[in-house]
């Protein structure tokens, strides 16, 4: 990969590794019923990376977009495994709001030819796409699996390093997504907590 800087390859790379470190598990906790993942949010969250994959490139991120990309792909398999298992496919009034704004970030793209919109509205969609997932993680924390959002925070770190443009339009989705996944480790971990002193 010439022209490259090596630091941008190995944070990508990790990121990458990170990417199939946390979703293989995972994964494989669905298909043994271990982790029953909101349907909806895990929808949300495969279309939105995808976009967004979509508009990194497009204003420059190089090689930091490719773990996005690939993300996005196994997402659409994590929301698949969920449809065939036991997935939590409760779904609610908030949730068909969620999808519908994920849906109108590529008409807004293309209608002002600017990535940057594309991704804020994702941004705020695949944020907005943990509400159903942390409803469910306040009601039953054991169902949701802490290690994998840690791993992804971790991953999401390696993404904004890896990046080879700094730009509004490639730094906020991973920024922000990795922050969400922070919070929402410290809900399942409270929780957890919490249903353990109540008993």
């Amino acid at each position: 990969m010439a022209g490259i800087p090596l630091d941008k390859q190995l944070f990508s790379l990790l990121a990458l590794v990170l990417t199939f470190v946390a979703f293989l598990p995972y994964m494989r906790a669905i298909l043994r019923d271990e982790t029953r993942p909101h349907v909806f949010s895990w929808l949300i969250w495969a279309g939105g990376t995808v976009v967004v994959f979509f508009a990194q490139l497009a204003d420059g991120a190089g090689i930091g977009a490719w773990p996005i990309g690939i993300s996005g792909a196994v997402t659409f398999l994590v929301a698949f495994l969920a449809m065939r298992t036991t997935a939590d496919t409760t779904i609610v009034a908030s949730d068909w709001v969620y999808l519908a704004l994920a849906i109108t970030a590529l008409p807004l793209w293309w209608l002002t030819s600017d990535p940057l919109y594309a991704v804020v509205i994702l941004t705020i969609v695949d944020l907005l796409g943990f509400g159903p997932s942390m409803r469910k993680a306040y009601g039953a924390p054991h169902e949701e699996n802490a290690t994998f959002f840690t791993l992804m925070a971790l991953r999401n770190g390696c993404v904004v390093l890896a990046l080879e443009a700094y730009t509004w339009a490639t730094v906020l989705f991973p920024a922000a997504v990795g922050i969400a996944c922070v919070l929402f480790v410290a809900l399942i971990l409270l929780r957890r907590r919490a249903v353990a002193q109540a008993v």
